[in-house]
């Protein structure tokens, strides 16, 4: 059996590159590189691997049943982060993960009375990472999804393949080659996007081989999948066709087993919330999905033999595009251990935001006739099959609960790293990963005149051993849904909702129950649940702990927050503030801080 990326692209490459001089010329000199005897620098090769809106259980090393086996191999010789974040939306993790800031510093997610959002531009001294290692002599390339403010190449990439056509995988109408439009592809170019943002970078990296081997490279390498439209070669939906008829209940429950089967955190798996649909409404989408879509998470055994057929089927395209880009990252993988690179390229893999419950029709319609998962059809997730992707969390993409901020982070590098299938309980953001890059690559992080200080810390000490992070809270905002994580609390709201307090596992003593919500908030104070059972994953002892709420420092801290409005978040300094907030007694908090949270 032939699957897609043995023919994929290449009629599609002839016609749409063999007009351009540049690339034909790098052709010529690829076919010339010697393979096996590649020089290697010193530095280590940087490649950072974004999916687009995969859930936190979806791949095999994290308690996933789609097959990813090359990821699963990079996560066992490296480290796999438990608790780590991004900021619940595709273009601000892109502008956090490559600035180094929260994307409301830098105006790539939303804040008041200022251009900012994903049409918000970056001010000049918020440079991107290729820019911090240029110095360095890294080269930079890129291939698939950007959606960051401006040019790829003005933000310091030497090569790029852009696709900016997100409702097409199979015949995109726009994309770009160094910034410079392609002709859209024809259906009959046997394209599929996963394969060609592949194919792409391994060009960038033959060609990396025959005219820079002495340099060493950032790859930024962002797939698509598996973002809605649900789309996927034939013979990769065949795999999964009879996976998913035993429902999202099930398989939630499967997933949560695994997870801690394999001695990941034992997180208590999240009730399913049958009122909680997609994050916008659009009926008109409903209505030309038909009778099989549902747009909310109601048990599966209600659900008629129609709906179960049709939901069963999308949750077999999500699985084949997932197995689809695990596939795809393995040619990559292939192409940097022929050329010698493997033991020496820093590997980070992450997801962009958690698993999306949108349900819309865009691109070119949905089709009822055509066959699901090709490109006449525009199927989504939907809330059921999302709430089973974040499993064990609730919520989903652009919320920043669990669900929609918890991310896999695979971080491998023989030639670096010691560790081997170990994991790393620190929690961290999206906003580390430039300042741990720039660190493996022996740089040293500048602020340009006028920038604030680096909202992001280096991870490298953690990569050694499960070492905690010196900060003082993590924060989110995006849509009006806010979170704030201070230690091991945190206290989320829904826009428009009241405040939700949550005790998060702590690296020894994890929580044994039903949704880890440890406390309430009634009457603007913290209230506790009286107890939880806490494990000890190395004896397997469970002991009661007592949740101490009633101190001053979680009292006061809860006092504040719950007055907090969401154009509170950008207020310089206000955050710093409130993670202090508990060591100070309130007439001092409110003569320092309350004219940042409208008191005093």
């Amino acid at each position: 059996m032939k699957f897609a990326h043995e023919t994929l692209s290449r009629r599609w490459t002839r016609r749409c590159f063999a007009s351009a001089a540049a690339l034909a010329l790098a052709g010529a000199a690829l076919a010339a590189a010697p393979v096996g005897n590649t020089p290697t620098p010193l530095r280590p090769n940087l490649l950072v691997i974004v999916a687009d809106d995969l859930g936190f259980s979806d791949l095999g090393c994290y308690g996933g049943e789609i097959q990813t086996p090359h990821l699963d191999a990079l996560a066992g010789a490296g480290v796999r982060f438990t608790q780590f974040y991004n900021t619940g939306r595709c273009w601000p993790t892109r502008a956090s993960l490559l600035t180094g800031y929260y994307a409301q510093e830098v105006r790539r997610d939303t804040v008041p009375g200022v251009r900012s959002g994903a049409a918000g531009q970056r001010p000049a001294w918020a440079p991107l990472l290729p820019e911090r290692l240029r110095p360095l002599r890294y080269r930079a390339y890129h291939a698939g999804k950007w959606h960051v403010d401006g040019p790829v190449l003005a933000g310091g990439f030497d090569r790029s393949y852009r696709v900016e056509d997100h409702d097409r995988y199979f015949a995109p109408r726009a994309h770009y080659e160094d910034d410079v439009a392609l002709p859209p592809v024809r259906p009959e170019d046997g394209y599929y996007s996963s394969t060609a943002i592949a194919d792409r970078a391994i060009a960038y990296l033959r060609e990396h081989a025959a005219q820079t081997p002495e340099q060493p490279f950032f790859l930024y390498l962002c797939f698509l999948a598996p973002h809605f439209p649900l789309q996927a070669p034939a013979a990769d939906i065949a795999r999964y066709r009879e996976r998913y008829r035993a429902g999202w209940n099930v398989v939630r429950q499967e997933r949560h087993r695994r997870l801690t089967e394999l001695g990941l955190p034992h997180y208590g798996l999240s009730p399913l919330e049958p009122e909680v649909g997609p994050p916008y409404h659009f009926p008109e989408a409903l209505a030309a999905l038909g009778p099989g879509e549902v747009n909310r998470p109601r048990p599966w055994v209600e659900l008629t033999e129609a709906q179960r057929e049709f939901q069963a089927l999308k949750m077999a395209i999500h699985a084949a595009m997932v197995d689809r880009m695990d596939r795809e990252i393995g040619r990559v993988l292939a192409e940097l251990k022929a050329r010698g690179w493997f033991e020496n390229t820093a590997i980070f893999f992450l997801s962009d935001n958690g698993a999306s419950a949108e349900i819309m029709v865009r691109g070119d319609g949905h089709d009822p006739a055509a066959a699901a998962g090709g490109p006449g059809s525009f199927l989504c997730l939907g809330p059921g099959w999302s709430s089973a992707a974040n499993t064990p969390f609730r919520r989903h993409k652009t919320w920043v609960h669990e669900g929609g901020i918890a991310t896999p982070l695979i971080v491998h590098w023989p030639r670096g790293l010691r560790a081997r299938g170990e994991y790393r309980h620190t929690p961290g953001h999206v906003c580390d990963l430039a300042p741990t890059l720039l660190e493996l690559a022996g740089g040293r992080w500048e602020n340009a005149p006028g920038a604030p200080a680096l909202t992001g810390r280096s991870l490298v000490p953690v990569l050694a051993a499960d070492a905690p992070v010196a900060r003082e809270a993590l924060w989110w905002l995006h849509e009006g849904h806010r979170a704030l994580r201070v230690g091991d609390w945190k206290l989320v709201a829904a826009a428009g909702q009241p405040w939700e307090g949550q005790l998060l596992p702590l690296p020894r003593f994890l929580l044994e129950g039903g949704t880890n919500a440890m406390v309430t908030i009634q009457a603007g104070r913290l209230v506790p649940i009286p107890f939880g059972l806490m494990m000890d994953p190395r004896t397997g002892r469970i002991r009661v702990r007592y949740v101490d709420i009633e101190s001053e420092m979680y009292q006061t801290l809860a006092a504040y927050m719950i007055r907090l409005k969401p154009e509170d978040f950008d207020q310089p300094g206000m955050l710093a503030a409130l993670a202090k907030a508990g060591h100070l007694s309130e007439p001092e908090f409110v003569a320092r801080f309350g004219p940042l949270v409208g008191r005093g």
